[in-house]
């Protein structure tokens, strides 16, 4: 996969069902200062980002967010990272799905009535349902012969979806802007600011950005990816970051000024973008809408069936879940099983979960706990490692990896009570699996023993956010036991205390033979 087929995939990954719907979500919860919030997103999601690139380029490896951890600190530490990593990666398929469907139940034409029954209420309905299946399994088709035809169907597509969101962004700034939207009613911070970090999460402002790790999960698929790897990533976040940005800038100038007589929060669109643009009587503009809402989560998608498969298929080599869901098809080069076992789970959550909102504040939650992991391994590797060879080395780690850590504890924590508990209970799930395994190995109890110290860490990490989320401030579902902003600091602190024990944890095991082996294919490079 060459460097533009790359940054091509990255961005028809990024950009998905978030612009679709987050701008108008945003701009409810915290008004004109919804764009900052897109801002302080770029910034968690980017600093995050920059740890990952180092790990990235040193241990090129398909699905290799679901491995670094065990590298560091044992295979207990790296399922619950591959764990949470490969939930948050699968609820992605049946979200756009959900995303496409939700744009089709409000279609304009008459021609199109039969789609109206596709969501109620908010939430897809059982009709609906079937056409979010078939959706789901067109994802899967279109990755399961070769990853050649991946890359050529994701460079067609990415080239459309950044034009749409692009046209989309003049358009409404050229024919529709009023620039005194943005101090309207209560002003540009109307909801106060607690407001732009809880719509990081509650908005999928975080979910938007989560896709930079398709470059990183799709490894030795890549050319040069001691090169590659970095600007893949470089390239397709700092692209999407201006236009989700922009988008944003455009939605709120474009909203109609008699629709803000009851506040931001009175600005309910289900099709924000093609309703907009229907209020402005740009019909040409609402139909190329309808059909990008069609498109744009339709290629994300097929480029996270690709992700998600990997990250399954590279669970399997602790063996704490069946072997066989890591076999790679001798033709294709396709783990086969991987992407039908994750087509199958994707339609039971879509069952269970109907609504985009929902599936987003879950997927950013869970993909925040997997990012816990990677400042803690790329500070302990650089001790444990000194020799491994870097093509990327991020310079002045010992602040930016904690400052990476401490930033995604807090957007954990802005996902509000219950959300946060909710999703660690699935994560515990998750070591349920774990410890069968383990135990039926002949040194299971005694390496189940070993791991736990490496992983202690993170449990204190959840247990002090869950304990931080249910006393924290009511502007984030909490009791109000600790007021706002003073919660921000008693998270950071506790956090932080997480993050040095973890990076003293760290130990050598079977898993760090692993990352030699990987290693030296950099050397051979």
């Amino acid at each position: 996969m060459s460097l533009y087929s790359l940054v091509m995939l990255t961005l028809s990954a990024i950009i998905g069902s978030g612009w679709l719907f987050g701008a108008g979500m945003a701009a409810q919860i915290a008004g004109p200062a919804a764009v900052l919030s897109w801002i302080l997103g770029a910034v968690v999601i980017g600093l995050i980002a920059v740890n990952y690139i180092e790990l990235g380029t040193m241990f090129p490896t398909s699905g290799g967010m679901s491995q670094y951890a065990a590298f560091s600190h044992g295979p207990l530490l790296g399922f619950v990272a591959g764990w949470s990593n490969w939930l948050s990666l699968l609820t992605i398929i049946p979200i756009e799905a959900v995303a496409a469907v939700q744009y089709m139940s409000s279609w304009p034409w008459s021609w199109a009535n039969w789609t109206r029954g596709f969501l109620r209420d908010g939430n897809i309905t059982n009709q609906g349902l079937v056409i979010v299946f078939l959706f789901i399994l067109a994802f899967t088709l279109l990755n399961f012969w070769s990853v050649k035809l991946l890359t050529r169907f994701t460079s067609f597509i990415s080239i459309f979806k950044l034009a749409i969101p692009t046209l989309t962004i003049i358009v409404l700034i050229w024919t529709g802007f009023e620039p005194q939207n943005f101090a309207h009613t209560a002003g540009f911070m109307p909801a106060g600011s607690a407001s732009i970090f809880s719509a990081t999460t509650a908005a999928g402002i975080i979910f938007s950005y989560n896709a930079f790790q398709t470059t990183i999960n799709m490894g030795n698929e890549i050319e040069h990816p001691e090169r590659n790897i970095l600007w893949g990533i470089v390239i397709a976040f700092g692209i999407s970051t201006v236009i989700y940005t922009m988008l944003q800038v455009a939605f709120i100038g474009a909203v109609p000024a008699g629709m803000l007589q009851h506040g931001w929060q009175g600005v309910n669109f289900q099709s924000p973008f093609a309703d907009l643009a229907i209020l402005l009587n740009l019909g040409w503009l609402s139909t190329l809408l309808y059909l990008d809402a069609f498109v744009s989560p339709f290629g994300t998608g097929v480029s996270f069936v690709a992700t998600t498969s990997r990250a399954l298929a590279a669970m399997t080599g602790t063996k704490h879940v069946p072997t066989r869901l890591g076999e790679i098809n001798r033709k294709y080069q396709t783990p086969r099983r991987a992407m039908i076992v994750n087509m199958l789970l994707g339609v039971v959550l879509v069952a269970g979960f109907r609504n985009w909102s929902t599936l987003s504040n879950v997927i950013s939650t869970s993909t925040l706990i997997a990012y816990l992991t990677g400042p803690v391994t790329v500070t302990a590797l650089r001790h444990q490692g000194p020799k491994f060879v870097r093509p990327f080395r991020l310079h002045g780690l010992n602040w930016w990896a904690p400052l990476a850590y401490v930033l995604a504890s807090l957007a954990i924590y802005w996902a509000k009570w219950p959300t946060t508990i909710e999703v660690f209970g699935v994560i515990a799930l998750g070591l349920v699996c774990y410890v069968y395994y383990e135990i039926r190995k002949p040194a299971g109890w005694q390496s189940l023993r070993a791991s736990l110290k490496g992983s202690r860490w993170l449990l204190a990490e959840m247990v002090w956010l869950t304990i931080m989320s249910l006393m924290g401030s009511a502007e984030f579902g909490g009791l109000g036991t600790l007021p706002y902003p003073l919660d921000f600091v008693f998270v950071a602190a506790g956090s932080l205390a997480c993050y040095y024990l973890g990076v003293h944890d760290a130990y050598y095991s079977e898993s760090f033979r692993i990352a030699e082996e990987l290693n030296q294919r950099v050397n051979e490079d």
